[in-house]
Formats: structure tokens, C-alpha cells, sequence
């Protein structure tokens, strides 16, 4: 069954071309100088992207495989102005970033609901004879074209927006956390990859106050190399506020574990290591007091570390209390303020983009007929049927 989450959809985009300017002179009963009248022609249509709380998946954009814009009309007689094109809004989600299909070139980002990103531009109408007369050249016989449209296959890429994301190998215990903390209903079975998609769950605290929770497929080695489904949702973590590392209680080594997840980040992107970190040791149900704080001895020390049971609902009251503080501390506050407008995206590695664009089902080639060409064909049947009569 082909699911619903969709965060990644290739498109081509086109803006429309201006309207040409008039060429026309006026000619009528008792008035044979009548002198240039020609309008200006019409402005192409324009292709804007913006930000929609109200979608969480592009799925709506997975079938548009092209979005043209309007052309602008030719000027007429009688200074008569050609049609505007109409713009063409795209709403995407919040969290949003296109890319240059053909280069890997970052272009832009929507973050916030309502946010209005020009992605091109429609050309401008060209102007009328009217508008080139003057006492030396009364009668102008020429007038502008209009400007040409512009044209980009872009990929969307979708990055989830939550306050906390989780990290953890498959199997360790995160999408069983986010239904015990959340009214969200991930996929949870005893076996690995369990969650072949993010999930977002909105975590209640004390005094109604809130936080979102975000569960991505579990990371293995090599993650960020390809191996896995880590590098296709690794990208959802670089929107989050906080990382909740989770390991299980009766892993052989916790501190490698969590050293291992740690250096897959860095391997993607080594910003996300200056985001705010907690430790969750899972599935502490197995596990006594005594067993627990031999445990506690060989964890790192440079975050906060929070054994919990999320079957049991051992400690998740304690591990929410460490989350707000961690969420509302004044140095995040002060680094999530600081990087808001000013957050760096990566190019796309090409080297990696085939293999991407395989996976998405989105390697097919875009192509379209130009309304000219299509004339040009339609011309050549003509004459070929007047020549076979």
C-alpha cells in the first residue's frame, strides 16, 4: 500500500512570457495623423511559493509534474494594454526547501504559515509604439517584445518542524514513546524498521502548555552513506530544537551506541551537533535500582540522562520535565534565535542524487512541447495534407 507521506516530489516550473507592444498606427475619417497608438503589452504570470500550515506532506504536488503560469496578452490598438498572466501559488508545508534539479543548488526555504517566496519571475510586457513618440519621431513604427519566461525543474524537499526529534537505532524503543506521550499511533511491531515514515505527536505538559515530538526511521551505521532508510529522513532532524537520543537498557555498550548515532549526525551534518542533546535510556522495565546505577557509571556526563519505560510509564513524567527545561533553557532559546533566519542549507550531492531520485520514483525525465513548437507542428501537417491532395 503506498503511503501518504510524501517529502519529496520533483517539478517543472515556468513562469509566463511577456505580452508583446503594439505597433500600430491610427487612421480614421477626419483624423488621417492620428500618430501612434499602440498598447503595452501584458505581464507574464509569476510562480510564487507559499507556506501552509494547513499541509504536513507534498503529496498533493506528487502528480503536478508541470505548473506553467500565464503569458501576459499583446497590446492593442487604441493604447489598450494587454492582460496580466496570473500568478501561480504552490502552498507547500512549513519546513520546505527546493533545490535546483539539474545542479543540486539550494534556491530557497518556506518555515512559517503565509510566507510568499518568489520562485520566477513572469517577464515583462513589452511597451507600445504610444510610448516611444516624442517631437522628433512622431510616428514610431516599432515597439518592444516581451520579456521571456523563465524555467527550473526544482526538487521539494520536505523538513519536519517539532521541538524534539528522536534518535535512535530501529527497534529501541522511540515510536512505543511517542504513542505513550502523545495521542499519535506510529506503527509499533517487534521487529526492525518498524516506522518506514516520520510520525509528529503533540506531547501535553503541565498548564496546558505543549511541545511537538518528532519519530523518524531507526538510524543503523553507515546511515549517513546511504546504508538503511537514514539518509532519506536524516534531513527531518535539522528542523528540531532538541535531540532525544534513545537507547535500550540491555544494549551490550550504551555509551558506544550513543557514540555511534552521535557520529552518523556529524557525518551528515556536523551542525546538528550543537543542538541541545538528552539521553534516554528505553526499556528500563528489565532492569532493577542496583543494574541501573552500574549503568549510570559509564554514561556520558555532558547531558542530561533519563532512564525510562515507555510500556510502563517509568519516569516519562521525569523525562518531559527534562525535556521543557532543556526546550526552554535561555542559551537554546538564544541559539534557536540566532540561527532562525540565518540557517545554512547544504547543495545537493549529486553524487547521491540519482540514487535519491530512484528511490522517490521521481528519475523520469520532465519534458514538454512549447506552445510555438506546437504551431510549427501543426503548420508542417497542413502543408503536408495540401500536398498530398
Amino acid at each position: 500500500m503506498e503511503s501518504n507521506f510524501v517529502d519529496y516530489v520533483k517539478i517543472l516550473c515556468r513562469s509566463g512570457k511577456g505580452g508583446k507592444g503594439s505597433m500600430h498606427l491610427k487612421h480614421v475619417k477626419y483624423n488621417p495623423n492620428g500618430g501612434p497608438d499602440g498598447g503595452d503589452g501584458g505581464k507574464g504570470g509569476s510562480i510564487i511559493l507559499r507556506g501552509n500550515h494547513n499541509y504536513w506532506t507534498l503529496l498533493h504536488l506528487k502528480y503536478e509534474r508541470h505548473i506553467f503560469a500565464e503569458h501576459g496578452g499583446n497590446g492593442g490598438r487604441d493604447k489598450c494594454h494587454g492582460t496580466n498572466g496570473k500568478d501561480v501559488y504552490i502552498d507547500v508545508p512549513c519546513g520546505t526547501v527546493v533545490y535546483n534539479a539539474e545542479t543540486g543548488k539550494y534556491v530557497c526555504d518556506v518555515t512559517y504559515d503565509g510566507q510568499e517566496v518568489l520562485l520566477l519571475k513572469g517577464g515583462r510586457g513589452g511597451l507600445g509604439n504610444f510610448q516611444f513618440r516624442s517631437a522628433t519621431n512622431q510616428a514610431p513604427r516599432y515597439a518592444q517584445p516581451g520579456e521571456p519566461m523563465q524555467e527550473m525543474t526544482i526538487i521539494l524537499e520536505l523538513k519536519l518542524l517539532a521541538d524534539v526529534g528522536l534518535v535512535g537505532f530501529p527497534n529501541a524503543g522511540k515510536s512505543t514513546l511517542v504513542s505513550a506521550l502523545s495521542n499519535a499511533r506510529p506503527k509499533i511491531a517487534n521487529y526492525p524498521f518498524t516506522t518506514m515514515e516520520p510520525s509528529l505527536g503533540i506531547v501535553g505538559y503541565r498548564d496546558g502548555k505543549s511541545f511537538v515530538m518528532a519519530d523518524i526511521p531507526g538510524i543503523i551505521e553507515g546511515a549517513a552513506e546511504g546504508r538503511g532508510l537514514g539518509l532519506r529522513f536524516l534531513r527531518h532532524i535539522e528542523r528540531n530544537s532538541l535531540l532525544l537520543f534513545m537507547v535500550p537498557g540491555d544494549t551490550d555498550d550504551i555509551r558506544r551506541e550513543y557514540e555511534i548515532l552521535l557520529d552518523e549526525l556529524r557525518r551528515f551534518n556536523p551542525e546538528l551537533l550543537t543542538k541541545y542533546r538528552v539521553l534516554a535510556v528505553t526499556k528500563c522495565d528489565l532492569l532493577d535500582d542496583e543494574l541501573m546505577e552500574m549503568l549510570r557509571e559509564g554514561l556520558p556526563t555532558d547531558l542530561p540522562v533519563v532512564f525510562i519505560s515507555a510500556v510502563t510509564g517509568f519516569h516519562l513524567d521525569e523525562l518531559k520535565d527534562v525535556l521543557w527545561e532543556e526546550l526552554n533553557a535561555e542559551s537554546n532559546k538564544l541559539v534557536v534565535a540566532a540561527t532562525e533566519d540565518t540557517i545554512v542549507h547544504r547543495d545537493k550531492d549529486m553524487s547521491r542524487f540519482a540514487a535519491e531520485m530512484a528511490d522517490e520514483g521521481e528519475d523520469e525525465e520532465i519534458e514538454y512541447i512549447d506552445e510555438e513548437e506546437i504551431e510549427d507542428l501543426e503548420d508542417v501537417e497542413y502543408l503536408d495534407d495540401i500536398e498530398s491532395e
